[in-house]
């Protein structure tokens, strides 16, 4: 008996799959109906022949099992199954209607441009992962990138001139901002290759007290990081050379002019020193401090709903929620 009543409602699934097939490639012309009450009419405002509009009418009846429409003199009128059934078919249309549009608003994003302000550390793999994988999905979307400090990005993007900033450390959240966090990394301390501290598995900030600091300038994110690592170890650094971007801070450490504190660099040229380099080389040391670390993160103004375009929505929405994902192998990288 179970078996039998199970045969029973598939049978019936079935049937009420096939009489949705049916139906559903003659809506446009029950809506149309539904609104003018007239064939002729109907058939002018859809473009189609009167009795294109005549069949679709006794097909939609047959598949529902009852009259729709009735002839009332030289137009029709609608039954009282088809003003039940009216109203659904508008909803479904309307549904449909709306992925459509979503799906056209989000094509647009092939002609649009998004906005992105980053410190240049990020330059090499952390935003490059992201916009590669944000165009495997919209390959025509432009992207216009600025480079500078942690200062300067911020404030690119609350002068509107960005639509996101990726920084270090995550700017917090305030009135007209807000941020999400990325990932955190390490900060280590490079030294030249031949240096006694490139020898050591940890080494204190006591240890660097009287070593020439080579360090970026105010106004970018490792400079505020490596000012409060040496705040709480209760001094200040001897700073030797100030520069503009973590490259050449590296390249002034691999020539022995001083130590720096840096995230991890990789395989970034001067890591293992070769004869036609002469004694150029560095070596990064993990650094005994509860601060040694970094965190990243991606900020954006906030706006009024509706007023952010397309392309740097789905770019901040994909970064926000997939970003640590595609950003873990960075962090276990600097693990290692």
């Amino acid at each position: 008996m179970l078996l039998l009543g199970e045969e029973k409602g598939k049978a019936a699934m079935e049937a009420d799959r096939k009489q949705l097939a049916q139906l559903l490639p003659l809506l446009p012309v029950l809506a149309e109906l539904g609104r003018t009450e007239h064939v002729t009419e109907t058939a002018e405002l859809l473009g189609v022949l009167q009795s294109t509009v005549s069949r679709a009418l006794a097909r939609a009846s047959a598949a529902v099992g009852t009259e729709l429409l009735v002839r009332d003199g030289r137009g029709v009128r609608l039954t009282p199954a088809a003003r039940t059934l009216l109203p659904y078919i508008e909803q479904a249309l309307a549904e449909v209607q709306a992925g459509l549009d979503l799906v056209r608003n989000e094509s647009q994003v092939v002609r649009g441009t998004v906005a992105v302000s980053f410190q240049h550390t990020f330059g090499e793999a952390t935003l490059p992962l992201l916009i590669s994988a944000f165009r495997a999905r919209h390959p025509g979307t432009g992207f216009r990138l600025s480079q500078g400090g942690r200062d300067a990005c911020l404030e690119e993007l609350s002068a509107g001139e960005a639509d996101l900033a990726l920084t270090a450390p995550v700017a917090p959240s305030g009135k007209n901002l807000d941020s999400a966090p990325l990932y955190r990394e390490p900060l280590r301390l490079v030294v030249h290759h031949a240096h006694p501290l490139a020898r050591l598995r940890m080494v204190r900030l006591a240890d660097i007290r009287t070593e020439p600091f080579v360090v970026l300038g105010p106004g970018y994110g490792l400079r505020s990081l490596t000012d409060a690592i040496f705040r709480e170890a209760g001094y200040r650094p001897r700073i030797a050379f100030e520069s503009q971007d973590s490259h050449t801070v590296r390249g002034l450490v691999s020539a022995g002019l001083g130590v720096s504190i840096l995230p991890p660099g990789g395989d970034a040229p001067g890591r293992n020193p070769r004869p036609e380099t002469g004694d150029l080389g560095w070596v990064e040391v993990p650094l005994d401090s509860p601060l040694a670390f970094r965190e990243v993160g991606v900020s954006w103004r906030r706006r009024k709903p509706g007023s952010e375009p397309v392309p740097a929505r789905l770019f901040r929405e994909l970064v926000v929620a997939q970003g640590p994902g595609l950003l873990s192998g960075l962090v276990t990288r600097a693990a290692g």
